[in-house]
């Protein structure tokens, strides 16, 4: 069974195509024009063993909101996607993820329900060239495309980099935690029979 998406969307503020594989070994080739985004989404493919492409292209002229959060979505409907019925997958995933002085937290839940809740208190900084409160903005846009519950908990940290860094490893661990597939389950993992 191949879990993977190819995804295209067009707006009048970006251009994404995206590719991913959850079954993959962690391949990432990412153009986002956005260059610590292209950082976070190279560790999430490679921390969460998936295979990704993104190839993107905005109106980052005015700023980087459009792109971050729309690349978001388009990889939350991939993730999506690939899992179509959610036959056999753990569907929770935890990951707690240490960054020297930064100590991150992410539990999800593939459940249908979309839901974030974000528990990382940053100041409204810049990352290079990136607002970190874009951070947030891209794990809204994915939990609601993706259909999960997604809480994401900063313990401590000081480095605005290695906190925003700890959350997308915790964040790529969790989610191949939850969307492994797991030969106990025999459908969706639920009472209700459905995801």
């Amino acid at each position: 069974m191949t879990r993977s998406a190819d995804l295209e969307r067009s707006t009048a503020e970006t251009r994404i195509k995206l590719s991913l594989d959850l079954d993959g070994s962690g391949k990432a080739d990412i153009k986002s024009s956005v260059a610590f985004l292209d950082h976070m989404l190279n560790l999430f493919a490679r921390h969460g063993l998936f295979d990704l492409a993104v190839e993107a292209n905005g109106d980052i002229d005015i700023d980087f909101h459009h792109t971050v959060e729309d690349i978001g979505i388009v990889l939350g409907t991939a993730v999506r996607q690939a899992l179509g019925d959610k036959q056999s997958i753990r569907r929770y995933g935890f990951a707690r993820v240490p960054m020297d002085e930064t100590l991150a937290e992410v539990t999800l839940d593939i459940s249908g329900r979309p839901y974030l809740v974000y528990q990382v208190e940053l100041p409204k900084v810049k990352v290079g060239d990136f607002d970190t409160e874009l951070a947030r903005e891209f794990f809204q846009a994915f939990a609601n495309n993706c259909g999960c519950n997604l809480h994401i908990s900063l313990l401590y940290g000081d480095n605005v980099h290695h906190i925003i860094e700890a959350c997308f490893k915790a964040f790529a661990r969790a989610l191949d935690d939850a969307t492994r597939l797991d030969q106990r389950v025999s459908g969706v993992l639920s009472t209700k029979g459905v995801l």
